[in-house]
């Protein structure tokens, strides 16, 4: 195997593409980071990457030489133009899963346990009320075109129902199975997880599927008339299109629309909504382990953020000792 580091993250590159079966997405965010990296060190050999030349690659980032160099990534930054440490550590778990991909291979280089991630503050939680959730839920009643009416209270209770992605919901082909309770769907990392229909859902899917005209595939389509954005149109034998189905932007865009129409003055977005799905869950009683498995959650370190707003014996504790004078 060549020892030259751009062939090596080449071959990486194809190895989380191929054999890991990671998203095309995801493959592109990692050549990203570790491009950064060999151009900003102008390393070729990996006996060359030493801790020392990391811990300066880290300084690089948290400094900021150039804010151009980042914006050109697409990268988020704090106030002031530097990068936050949360988009710092994705380099960092990057180059060292890269550094264990190495090691398998018998390539010399720095151990990727010596890389430590930088302390991140604890994530925060957008929430919404389950008042506002149901005036959020109710917001499409006021649509005059049925087929957009009924098109976006399904995408809206789907939502709710099942926790799913944008992405995921995107994803969704017409031959969804309402007659069932649940169905299968593939999300991060390829992984496969069952989701619920509620009966909400599956009467809003049912109305709007008996009102499509189209012969697209895509379970959710632009409306005629409304200027949404799908995702390339198929092309078929003569030149006619067949419409692939909304984009996760159309989709965001329409919970922001909806939530503007119900009142409420907090940012709302599909990942909101899969927020209060976790939360009502837990809330009522459900265990940690079956909601990390209704969400795609490869850690239940992830699931375990929810338990701060849902622990129901603190709100008692809090609410019969306090304040008793």
């Amino acid at each position: 195997m060549s020892n030259n580091l751009n062939e090596l993250k080449t071959r990486f590159l194809e190895y989380i593409e191929i054999e890991k079966g990671r998203a095309l997405k995801t493959v592109d965010r990692y050549d990203r980071y570790l491009s950064l990296f060999l151009s900003q060190t102008k390393l070729t050999d990996p006996k060359d990457i030493t801790n020392e030349k990391v811990r300066d690659f880290r300084l690089w980032l948290n400094r900021r030489p150039g804010a151009k160099a980042y914006h050109s990534f697409g990268e988020q930054g704090q106030a002031g133009g530097s990068l936050s440490r949360k988009t710092q550590n994705y380099y960092l778990i990057a180059l060292r899963v890269f550094l264990k991909f190495l090691a398998r291979r018998g390539v010399t280089s720095l151990p990727a346990d010596n890389i430590e991630l930088a302390k991140v503050g604890e994530r925060s939680i957008d929430l919404i009320s389950l008042k506002e959730l149901q005036r959020l839920l109710d917001a499409p009643n006021q649509e005059e075109n049925p087929e957009r009416r009924f098109r976006d209270r399904a995408i809206l209770e789907l939502l709710f129902s099942t926790g799913l992605r944008v992405a995921e919901l995107c994803s969704l082909g017409r031959d969804l199975d309402i007659k069932l309770d649940e169905f299968s769907i593939r999300g991060k990392g390829g992984k496969v997880r069952v989701v619920f229909l509620s009966d909400e859902a599956k009467d809003a899917i049912r109305q709007y599927l008996a009102l499509r005209k189209d012969m697209s595939d895509a379970l959710f389509v632009p409306v005629s008339g409304v200027r949404e954005y799908q995702r390339k149109p198929a092309k078929l034998r003569g030149g006619a299109e067949i419409n692939k189905g909304l984009t996760t932007v159309s989709i965001e865009r329409i919970v922001k629309r909806y939530a503007t129409i119900a009142g409420i003055t907090k940012k709302v977005t599909p990942h909101v909504i899969r927020h209060v799905f976790a939360t009502d869950l837990l809330s009522n009683g459900a265990d940690l382990r079956s909601v990390q498995s209704m969400l795609g959650h490869s850690s239940i370190m992830t699931t375990q953020i929810y338990t701060h707003v849902t622990d129901k014996h603190l709100r008692d504790i809090h609410k019969k000792f306090h304040n008793k004078g």
